[in-house]
């Protein structure tokens, strides 16, 4: 299948790498949000497995799992630049022996069928530009998973976004917007598709607690401007929290397990 990268979304994250190379900033500002998705993902990975990274960005996430001792992990994205910087940091933690970095696109994945015991993606359905592409998307992650393993699509949801809007608006707070390069899943479709196709699946709210504190209980109990961006000690606060407790649909990180 042919791809066309060219595009503005492969033009950001180019971008993106460049700006940031090995800092977790190329791919998201957000180090506690980041740090939640590593621990989900890390839950999952298995001593002695073979792992799919898909949409690896620089390999901030990706050499992380290597503390859960897998077989190998192989990282792959769609982007040029960031695999360049993926590789210059493997070099720098030599661990070549464990973890091998490729240009290819989540829906045309080029690896044989059931190569990998876990395949994960982060961040990266949202990035295509319809369900059609994203569906496509889907089922190549699920090809390249080994029977009995498991896909973890770990990705932006609509629905709480909606539900975060909601309580915004009560609040008469501006309210969050996808960004230009996000299309953000709806799980109501994603469930449908799941469901028809008899694929088993759980959702995992690894974030709910933590998207409720820091976008919008901080706006309403401290001075919003003293605490700008991600890493201040309110949304640390709530990350902490994030780790005993979660619950509630707020999360707009979701993460759906697959059971192949």
């Amino acid at each position: 299948m042919k791809i066309d990268n060219k595009n503005y979304i492969k033009e950001f994250w180019d971008n993106q790498a460049k700006k940031f190379k090995g800092s977790h900033n190329a791919s998201w500002g957000d180090i506690y949000a980041i740090d939640l998705e590593i621990k989900n993902i890390a839950n999952y990975i298995k001593k002695g497995s073979s792992i799919l990274d898909v949409g690896c960005a620089n390999g901030y996430s990706t050499f992380k799992h290597l503390s859960k001792h897998p077989k190998s992990i192989t990282g792959v994205d769609s982007s040029e630049s960031m695999i360049k910087y993926a590789n210059i940091n493997k070099k720098k933690l030599k661990v070549d022996d464990k973890v091998k970095f490729y240009v290819r696109d989540i829906r045309d994945l080029q690896f044989k069928d059931e190569s990998f015991d876990l395949t994960y993606t982060t961040r990266v359905l949202i990035n295509l530009e319809n369900w059609e592409q994203q569906i496509i998307a889907i089922n190549e992650c699920l090809r390249v998973t080994k029977k009995n393993g498991m896909v973890i699509f770990s990705e932006a949801f609509w629905e709480p976004l909606t539900l975060l809007n909601s309580m915004r608006t009560l609040m008469r707070l501006s309210p969050l917007v996808e960004q230009d390069f996000n299309k953000y899943l709806k799980m109501e479709k994603f469930n449908a598709y799941l469901n028809e196709k008899k694929i088993r699946y759980e959702i995992i709210d690894f974030s709910s607690l933590y998207y409720l504190g820091s976008r919008f209980l901080r706006e309403i109990v401290t001075p919003y401007k003293k605490y700008k961006g991600y890493s201040n000690p309110i949304n640390k606060l709530f990350f902490d929290i994030e780790q005993e407790y979660s619950g509630g649909g707020f999360g707009i990180q979701q993460a759906y397990v697959i059971y192949k």
